[in-house]
């Protein structure tokens, strides 16, 4: 399995224009959010033995899954996805349980208007989506965003220098 600097790397090769990354800032974020709305249903209210009343759908076992990924990769990194994401499925849940209409209509829309925002900074860069030539892409995508986040707070110092080596800096 490859390590978080592979991953990020390999990334970070379709990623390279300032305008690109940007516009991934807020595409990305929300096509995560379309995505876990679109899979909170069906909702399966259940009572667990330890933590009571819950409601389960695929939205949830896709973010479990989605998240002991992340954590394996990187502990730190895997944390803030694991709070940015359980947001965002907390959010689909009012989403989720509008009708049918408007469930879809709004999951669909910002779906749409994520994947807009995806190829328009593609545009800028000149380059293919990641995902094109490796569907895991879709999986770091989020991960990328969140990182590149902190490389602009002056975090994770190391691993931006590794990235930078691997594949040059942004521009």
């Amino acid at each position: 399995m490859k390590n978080l600097e592979q991953h990020l790397s390999e990334y970070a090769g379709y990623h390279r224009d300032h305008r690109n990354i940007l516009t991934h800032y807020f595409g990305i974020p929300l096509i995560v959010f379309a995505v876990l709305c679109l899979l909170s249903r069906p909702m399966f209210d259940v009572t667990l033995p330890v933590v009571g009343e819950a409601v389960l759908s695929p939205a949830l076992f896709v973010w479990l899954i989605g998240n002991l990924f992340y954590l394996k990769l990187d502990l730190r990194l895997g944390a803030v996805m694991v709070i940015l994401t359980g947001a965002m499925l907390w959010l689909a849940q009012p989403v989720a349980i509008q009708s049918t209409l408007v469930w879809l209509a709004v999951s669909v829309g910002i779906f749409v208007g994520g994947w807009v925002l995806q190829f328009i900074g593609h545009y800028y860069e000149g380059k293919k989506p990641a995902f094109v030539d490796d569907l895991m892409g879709l999986v770091i995508g989020p991960l990328f965003v969140v990182t590149e986040l902190g490389f602009e707070l002056g975090l994770r110092g190391e691993l931006q220098q590794k990235i930078e080596q691997n594949v040059g800096p942004v521009h």
